[in-house]
C-alpha cells in the first residue's frame, strides 16, 4: 500500500465519491476506507477496497499518497490528529464543512499539503460542484490530483481566498436546499390553486428537474431561459412580475445567502 488512497469516511457523501472513482476505472486495490461505523462499512463488502475501522486498523508500513477526509466536521477534533504520521508525505483532503485549512495545518503540521473542499449533494448522482483552495504546500502535481479525485462526482473550481468559502458553502454547498424548497412552494401553490397533491409534486419535481437538465446543457445563460419562456403579456411575464417584483425572489435570496455565510463564518471560529 505504498501508493495508495485513504477515504476517513464512509457516509453518504464518502460513499459518492467511491462510487464515481470505481466507475472511472479505479482499482478496488488502490483504496482503503476507514469506517468505524459496522453498518456503514458493511455497504464496502461488494466493492472490494479493504475497509478498517480506524487509523491504527492501516499497516505500518503504509504511505498512502492522498487522505481525503468525509467525516463529520463534530468529530474532526478526534479523527484528524490519529493520521500524524502519514505527513508530509500525504496530501490531506478535507470535505468537511467549518474547518479551515489552520485547523489541519495544526494537527498534521505546518508542513502539510493540505486541499479543503466544499462540495454538495448532487455528488450522489454525479452532477455535484465542489470548490476547492489549497494551501502554500500543494504541488501542482497534488492540485491536478486532487481535481482528478472531485471531477469523478461532478464539476470543480479553484478559489485561491480561503475566506471565500463561507460565500461558497452559502451558494452550492447549501444551494440544493433551496432548490429542494422551490419544488415544495412549487407542489404547496399547484395545490391551492386546485391540483390535486400527487400531481402538483409531479409538476413541480419534473418541471424543476428538467429546467436544470436543460441549463445543464444549453450553451444559453440562465437570463436568456428565462426569457426564452416568457412570452410578452403571458402568464410566465404576470407570474414573474411578482417574483421580481419588492422584496422579490432575489432580495430574498441575497438575505438566505448572506445568513447562511454569516453561520459559515461562525462555525469556523
Amino acid at each position: 500500500m505504498s501508493d495508495s488512497l485513504l477515504l476517513v469516511g464512509g457516509g453518504k457523501m464518502g460513499s459518492a465519491l467511491l462510487s464515481g472513482w470505481l466507475a472511472r476505472g479505479m482499482a478496488p486495490q488502490e483504496v482503503r476506507v476507514i469506517e468505524p461505523n459496522a453498518e456503514a462499512a458493511a455497504h464496502y463488502d461488494a466493492t472490494g477496497v479493504a475497509i478498517g475501522a480506524a487509523a491504527d486498523s492501516i499497516p505500518v508500513s503504509a504511505r498512502p499518497h492522498t487522505i481525503l477526509f468525509a467525516v463529520k466536521p463534530q468529530v474532526m477534533d478526534q479523527v484528524v490528529p490519529t493520521y500524524h504520521r502519514f505527513a508530509p508525505h500525504a496530501l490531506f483532503i478535507s470535505i468537511a464543512a467549518g474547518k479551515p485549512i489552520a485547523f489541519f495545518e495544526k494537527h498534521l503540521g505546518a508542513d502539510s499539503a493540505v486541499v479543503r473542499v466544499m462540495p454538495n449533494t448532487p455528488a450522489a448522482v454525479g452532477r455535484g460542484m465542489s470548490v476547492a483552495v489549497a494551501n502554500q504546500t500543494v504541488t501542482v502535481g497534488q492540485r491536478s490530483r486532487a481535481s482528478g479525485l472531485l471531477e469523478a462526482v461532478g464539476d470543480v473550481a479553484w478559489i485561491d481566498d480561503e475566506s471565500l468559502m463561507d460565500a461558497v458553502t452559502a451558494v452550492s454547498g447549501s444551494g440544493p436546499a433551496y432548490v429542494f424548497l422551490l419544488v415544495e412552494c412549487l407542489a404547496e401553490a399547484g395545490i391551492t390553486a386546485g391540483l390535486a397533491p400527487e400531481l402538483a409534486m409531479q409538476l413541480a419535481r419534473q418541471t424543476v428537474s428538467g429546467s436544470g437538465e436543460l441549463l445543464h446543457l444549453a450553451e444559453e445563460d440562465a437570463a436568456t431561459l428565462r426569457r426564452n419562456v416568457t412570452s410578452s403579456g403571458g402568464t410566465t411575464e404576470a407570474a414573474l412580475k411578482v417574483l421580481m417584483g419588492e422584496p422579490g425572489l432575489m432580495e430574498l435570496m441575497k438575505r438566505a445567502i448572506d445568513a447562511a455565510a454569516r453561520r459559515s463564518r461562525e462555525l469556523a471560529s
